[in-house]
C-alpha cells in the first residue's frame, strides 16, 4: 500500500514538473528573425517584432507584442486568456478582436483569430525541442480581405 502511494506521488510530481517546464518553453521574450520569416503578401511584413509570453495559472497565458509595422509605425498588442479554445479579446490589432488558443502538446499550439465573430486566420505555433526557436505559421484571409500565408520565426532572448 505504501509503495503504491509512493508511486502515485511520483507520478503526480512528474506531471507537475512537466507542466511547469511546458509553460517555461513558451514563457519569455522572443524576437522575430526577419531574415528567416516569410510573408505573403510581402508588403505587409513588419519591420520588427518582439513578443513577451507569460504563463498565468495552470492553463493561462499573457502575451504582449511590440514592433514596427510595414509602414514604419510602432505597434503594441496584448492578449490574456487560456488554452481552452474559447474566444478572448485582443487589444491593439485592428484586423482581429478575439483569439482562441489550444495547446496541442508541450511544443505545439494553435489559435484562431476572429473579427466580429468570423474566423479570419488560423495559426500554428511550434517551439523547437531545445526551446530556442518558435515558428509561427498563419493562413487565411484577414479582416481587410488580404489572403495571408505567413511564416514568422522567433528566437528566444
Amino acid at each position: 500500500m505504501k509503495r503504491r502511494l509512493f508511486v502515485y506521488g511520483i507520478i503526480v510530481l512528474c506531471f507537475g514538473v512537466i507542466t511547469a517546464l511546458a509553460a517555461d518553453m513558451l514563457s519569455g521574450t522572443w524576437k522575430q528573425n526577419m531574415a528567416k520569416s516569410k510573408y505573403d503578401p510581402a508588403n505587409l511584413a513588419p519591420k520588427s517584432a518582439t513578443t513577451k509570453w507569460e504563463a498565468v495559472g495552470a492553463d493561462g497565458l499573457k502575451w504582449v507584442a511590440d514592433g514596427v509595422d510595414a509602414q514604419g509605425k510602432p505597434t503594441h498588442a496584448e492578449f490574456s486568456g487560456k488554452f481552452d479554445g474559447k474566444d478572448y479579446p485582443v487589444k491593439g490589432i485592428p484586423v482581429e478582436d478575439t483569439r482562441a488558443y489550444k495547446r496541442i502538446d508541450d511544443f505545439t499550439y494553435e489559435f484562431l483569430s476572429k473579427k466580429a465573430g468570423k474566423v479570419t486566420t488560423t495559426s500554428h505555433m511550434v517551439i523547437s525541442r531545445d526551446g530556442k526557436t518558435r515558428t509561427f505559421t498563419t493562413t487565411g484571409t484577414d479582416a481587410e480581405g488580404h489572403k495571408v500565408n505567413n511564416t514568422a520565426v522567433y528566437e528566444k532572448q
